[in-house]
C-alpha cells in the first residue's frame, strides 16, 4: 500500500525533509524495529488523548509507556484519558494506527516527549503498514508540536517465547527376525534286509520193526 497522497503533499508543502523506509507489513513498533534493524527508542508511537473536553495527540518513544499522571501534572489538567482505537477513525477521520505526529495535519495540539529531541533522527508512521518516515525530531515542533517534560516510563517488552519444536512421534516397528532353520541332514536310511528264516527240514523218523 502506497503512502497516501495527502501525507506526501503535506510533507512537500512544508518542505519537511524525510526518508521513506519500505519494509514488510508490521502492526507494532517492536516488529517495525526488528524488521528495519533500528533501535526501538528511535521509533515513535502517537497516541490520541482526550484532555478535559478536547482532543490532542502525544508522541513518545516506542520503548516507553505513557504515564498519565505525569502528563496530567505537566499539562495542568484534571481529566486525561487515552482514546480507544475504535473511536479514532470517527474523531480524526483516519484509520487506526495511521496517526501522524503533526499538529498542523490533524489540527489538534501535539505534545512531544522531550526524550525524542535527544535523537538525531526519529521514525514515524507514514499512514501505511509497509512504509515509515525518517525525519528530524525538531520538525514535529516546527509544525504544531509542543515539547513537554518526559511523561513516559520504561516499558519492558516481553520477547516472544520460541515454541519448542514438536517432537515427531517415531513409530517403533518391531521386525521379527525369521531364523531359517538349517535343514536337517538327511541320514541315509539303511535298508535292512530281513533274512527269511530258514525252513527247518522235518526229519521223518522211520520206525524199524525188529524181527
Amino acid at each position: 500500500m502506497a503512502i497516501p497522497k495527502k501525507v506526501l503533499n503535506f510533507l512537500d508543502k512544508h518542505n519537511i525533509k524525510h526518508d521513506i523506509l519500505e519494509h514488510k507489513t508490521v502492526y507494532t513498533a517492536y516488529d517495525a524495529a526488528q524488521t528495519m534493524g533500528e533501535k526501538i527508542s528511535n521509533i515513535t508511537k502517537t497516541l490520541a488523548l482526550k484532555v478535559d473536553k478536547k482532543y490532542a495527540l502525544v508522541v513518545i518513544p516506542a520503548d516507553r509507556r505513557l504515564d498519565i499522571e505525569k502528563l496530567k501534572k505537566s499539562l495542568g489538567v484534571k481529566n486525561l484519558s487515552i482514546v480507544k482505537e475504535i473511536s479514532i477513525e470517527k474523531i480524526f477521520k483516519i484509520k487506526t494506527g495511521k496517526l501522524l505526529p503533526f499538529g498542523t495535519f490533524h489540527k489538534v495540539p501535539v505534545y512531544v516527549d522531550n526524550i525524542l529531541l535527544k535523537s538525531k533522527a526519529i521514525i514515524i508512521s507514514s499512514g501505511t503498514h509497509t512504509e515509515s518516515l525518517r525525519l528530524k525530531a525538531k520538525d514535529l515542533l516546527e509544525h504544531g508540536g509542543e515539547a513537554i517534560k518526559s511523561a513516559s516510563k520504561v516499558h519492558k517488552f516481553k520477547k516472544p517465547k520460541k515454541q519448542p519444536a514438536k517432537k515427531k512421534k517415531v513409530k517403533k516397528i518391531t521386525v521379527k527376525r525369521v531364523v531359517k532353520k538349517k535343514p536337517a541332514k538327511k541320514v541315509a536310511k539303511k535298508t535292512i534286509v530281513k533274512k527269511a528264516p530258514t525252513k527247518k527240514k522235518k526229519v521223518i523218523k522211520k520206525s524199524v520193526k525188529k524181527i
